[in-house]
């Protein structure tokens, strides 16, 4: 059974001992910079990028509907201010998902290391 210990040891990769050795959950910042390394990172950041960009719209919109007096023009401009800035909201949403699963995989790699130490 030392034998298979050893096999096991040997056989987890850096990222499983940094997990281990970190112990309990991570905070929410972590989590979300975490987003932005790895294979899909680029997707994560042309999604922020996007997201900003919208809102930045959106915002600016707000200001122009501020600003009309016209009812009709304020219409348009109110309008396209809540169409981007909710566009971006769920833009950002999306980035909830895979944080939620890198947490949920962080805790199942966990509990196999859990077990694969008192096996």
């Amino acid at each position: 059974m030392d034998k298979l210990d050893e096999m096991i040891e040997e056989a987890l990769k850096a990222e499983d001992r940094e997990i281990w050795e970190q112990g309990g959950e991570l905070g929410y910042f972590s989590l979300a910079f975490g987003l932005f390394r790895g294979k899909t990172a680029w997707v994560n950041w042309l999604i922020m990028l996007m997201q900003t960009v919208l809102f930045v719209a959106g915002v600016w919109c707000a200001v122009e509907f501020f600003a009309a007096t016209d009812v009709l023009l304020a219409l348009k401009w109110g309008v396209s201010s809540a169409v981007l800035i909710l566009t971006a909201l769920s833009m950002k949403m999306s980035l909830m998902i895979p944080m939620q699963a890198d947490r949920v995989i962080r805790e199942v790699k966990r509990i196999e290391l859990l077990l694969a130490k008192r096996g």
